[in-house]
């Protein structure tokens, strides 16, 4: 323990003091190893015998540090087994003496009696044994100090120890890091006090026996924190899994609400939502045993309740008794039946900041939360909001497929434009179709208008549908791409996202979904991931819309087309057996006159009257048959070919019956291309518009002037190509069309003109939309930007697909 030559510390060995005869040498009364004149030098080098004693003392030592070692690899000899060691180690290096050590419940201020460990003396306590509430050992914990009987003139040494043959006392406490985790006792059989090197040694044995019990506790503490961590990801686990398997959000979080108080053993919850307008919370799940008047009024996102300051400052409470201030003034009450002590309330914060509600547990018990139960509900509330917004999207999209079945486009995409507002907390959203280099909005809500154009290229919205990818602006207020910085000032928005819109097998780009946000709210739309991923998916119903729009008027074309041929062939067969009968009955009447014309001369030479009336039933029968025949020949079955649109105009122009006052003006129909149709056909379709153009001026006294001077009308033609098709417009200075009346117009009653005209059958505009039809066209009345209707004629171009 010295080296040759080395001073051993006066406080090991002062000047007369004996060593235990255990480590002395036979007959001598100081260890040769430490012998010397008083405190100031060694003698003579160490006897073996001497090296033998201390080496014995090393030995000791390091065989409980091994089993110390052994404890904190977990194993299974356990602290018991290792103080055990100890006390007997004490003993033997201490001849005559006995030893105890008990462990201490710092929590709980006590000695633990059933962690007795004794050498020297009985295994088993006896009865009153154990340490006393004022004796040494508990001075020595509280006073964190070695306590020896003999220098303790104010304690005795316990009864029993006495009776058993104890002399001296020495308690030293094992403290670990300032805290007592036991005391360990030493008795003296003898009248002697413990010398310096004995109290050396028990200080060794003591910090020993200190790390053995600390590391016990610790690998208690290890091994009820894992058990405890495991419960909680189990029980977290099968939380998630109960919450990811429910498909509607009513159920959703009813089961969030239970898995709540199932994982933190509460008694009582309450799960309130944020109302669409961001400012109130709504309860939409209760839960608790013998609730009377639960409280379920909105409270709002503010400093005046519990929830409502949860809500604004994003953060969880963890209140140990809401008596307490500033609780005391601000707590709102579960049930107003039933008193309430602790709450721990938690935030739900979804994908970019979006608080989506409030989760509320509540107990009648003082402190009934820990900040375990915080963690544990805060990981809950993670999975939580993931289950909401999934819940929310589910629900979302069921309702979708329903209204993609049975409501046309523009009500689908204008209800997916509401749900934006829902699912990602947006100010305004927009869709756009494409349309050649132009962008046509097709659904918005506020600030845009429907029918608004952009160019397809250098704008925010044309730069996703040629990336095919989302693009994100963090403020369109200052971003070039965005045109409308008018509005985007207007309306407040900062924050933009768009995604493209594909549709077909291919994803060819079809058109556009932007989203816009207001403000630096991180509750509001954000352009997460999750926000992108939730656009995308509404992007993919619009473009399911747009495509089964596309479809569906594609069917309803050929459906029609069809319908119309077959309406033609019907018609044609009435028509047919209709001239036959004419032709037996009308055209009976010319013979009949040329038979009295025959067989009464006289007569009808003798009565001009007579003569004159018969010539004219003879001509008004033949006219009769003419009109007849050349009514009939628009029903006749057509076979389409590339025509001249001009060409049909120009014979349109020839055989209609315009008054000389009205201006006809033809602009841009030579330079179309050929369209499929009938020469003769389109010519009837441009007769008829004309006529009615005609008509339509006089019937509304356009073509009368004052003192009823006619005064010029005006007729239109116009023609465009657009991407296969050919767009003819014509339209008149007369009144227009009411909108009730432009679709019935094109019905086959509508018409009175075979009541005005005489020798007109009074198809009107059915049969011009029912050739249209035929020839794979369209024809629809629309408003110009005088506020006057227009006749607009499709057709498809010769040589492409329609």
């Amino acid at each position: 323990m010295l080296d040759e030559g080395s001073h051993a510390p006066p406080s090991l060995l002062d000047e007369g003091s004996h060593a235990p005869p255990s480590l002395l040498d036979e007959g001598s009364q100081t260890p040769p190893s430490l012998a010397g004149k008083g405190a100031g030098g060694l003698g003579p080098p160490a006897t073996p015998t001497a090296d033998t004693l201390f080496l014995n003392a090393l030995a000791r030592l390091n065989e409980i540090g091994a089993s110390i070692v052994r404890l904190s690899s977990g194993d299974p000899a356990g602290v018991e087994e290792t103080l055990h060691l100890i006390v007997e180690h004490a003993i033997k290096m201490i001849p005559g003496a006995s030893a105890v050590i008990y462990t201490y419940n710092q929590a709980a201020r006590t000695f633990d009696p059933v962690s007795r460990a004794a050498a020297g003396e009985r295994q088993v306590s006896v009865p009153g044994d154990a340490p006393r509430p004022t004796g040494m050992g508990m001075r020595a914990i509280t006073q964190l100090r070695r306590v020896l009987s003999y220098e303790e003139s104010d304690l005795d040494i316990h009864p029993i120890k006495v009776a058993a043959g104890a002399r001296a006392v020495a308690c030293l406490p094992l403290v670990v890091a300032d805290q007592a985790v036991g005391a360990f006792y030493v008795y003296l059989h003898e009248d002697r006090r413990f010398s310096q090197l004995e109290l050396l040694l028990l200080d060794n044995f003591v910090n020993q026996a200190a790390m053995a019990i600390y590391h016990a506790g610790q690998f208690t503490i290890v091994r009820h924190d894992l058990a405890r961590k495991d419960s909680e990801l189990s029980r977290l686990r099968h939380a998630g899994l109960l919450i990811s398997s429910r498909t509607g959000l009513a159920e959703t979080l009813e089961v969030i609400l239970q898995m709540a108080m199932e994982v933190t053993e509460a008694k009582y919850g309450i799960f309130r939502l944020v109302d669409r307008s961001g400012k109130n919370l709504i309860t939409q799940a209760i839960a608790g045993v013998g609730l009377d008047r639960p409280a379920t009024e909105a409270l709002p996102i503010n400093t005046t309740s519990i929830m409502g300051w949860a809500a604004k400052s994003r953060q969880t409470l963890l209140i140990h008794d809401v008596r307490t201030p500033p609780w005391s003034r601000i707590y709102y009450p579960l049930d107003h039946a039933l008193e309430m002590r602790s709450e721990l309330v938690v935030p739900l914060i979804g994908a970019g900041g979006r608080l989506e509600g409030v989760l509320n547990l509540e107990s009648p018990l003082v402190g009934a939360f820990t900040e375990d139960d915080s963690h544990l509900l805060q990981a809950l509330a993670t999975q939580a909001v993931i289950a909401i917004q999934e819940a929310r999207l589910l629900d979302a999209l069921q309702e979708m497929a329903e209204r993609l079945l049975t409501q046309p486009c523009a009500q689908v995409l204008d209800h997916l434009v509401a749900l934006t507002g829902d699912l990602l907390n947006s100010n305004a959203s927009a869709i756009w179709t494409l349309d050649g280099d132009r962008l046509v909005l097709r659904a918005a809500g506020a600030g845009h208008t429907r029918g608004e154009t952009l160019p397809l290229h250098g704008t925010l919205t044309g730069e996703a549908i040629l990336s095919r990818a989302a693009v994100t602006s963090p403020d369109v207020r200052a971003d070039p791409r965005f045109g409308r910085r008018d509005l985007a000032v207007a309306q407040g928005w900062r924050r933009a996202l768009v995604v493209p819109i594909l549709a077909g097998n291919a994803g060819e780009p079809i058109g556009a979904f932007s989203v816009y946000g207001a403000g630096a709210d991180p509750g509001y739309f954000a352009a997460s991931d999750w926000d992108k991923k939730v656009l995308s998916i509404l992007a993919h119903y619009a473009g399911l819309a747009v495509h089964n729009a596309a479809a569906l008027d594609a069917l309803r074309a050929a459906q029609e087309q069809r319908m119309a041929a077959e309406t033609c062939a019907a018609v044609g067969d009435i028509a047919a057996n209709l001239l036959h009968h004419l032709n037996n009955k009308v055209g009976a009447i010319p013979v009949r006159i040329e038979g009295i014309e025959d067989k009464c001369q006289g007569a009808l030479q003798a009565d001009p009257y007579l003569a004159t009336n018969l010539r004219e039933i003879e001509r008004s029968a033949r006219e009769a048959m003419n009109t007849v025949r050349q009514s009939l020949s628009h029903l006749q079955s057509t076979q389409p070919g590339p025509v001249s649109v001009a060409a049909c105009v120009a014979e349109a122009l020839s055989d209609s019956k315009i008054p000389p006052i009205v201006a006809v003006q033809v602009t841009g129909l030579d330079a179309l291309p050929a369209v499929v149709a009938s020469q003769r056909g389109l010519a009837l379709v441009f007769v008829n518009l004309l006529e009615n153009a005609v008509e339509a001026m006089k019937g509304d006294g356009a073509m009368k002037g004052d003192g009823g001077v006619q005064a010029a009308g005006a007729i239109a033609i116009s023609g465009s190509e657009r991407r296969g098709w050919v767009e003819i417009t014509v339209g008149d200075s007369g009144p227009g069309i009411p909108p009730a009346l432009r679709e019935r117009v094109f019905e086959l009653s509508f018409s009175g003109r075979a009541a005005k005209t005489p020798g007109k059958l009074g198809f009107g505009l059915w049969w011009v939309r029912t050739l249209m039809i035929r020839l794979g066209g369209s024809i629809a009345v629309e408003e110009t930007a005088d506020g006057r209707t227009c006749f607009k004629l499709r057709l498809p171009c010769a040589g492409a697909t329609s």
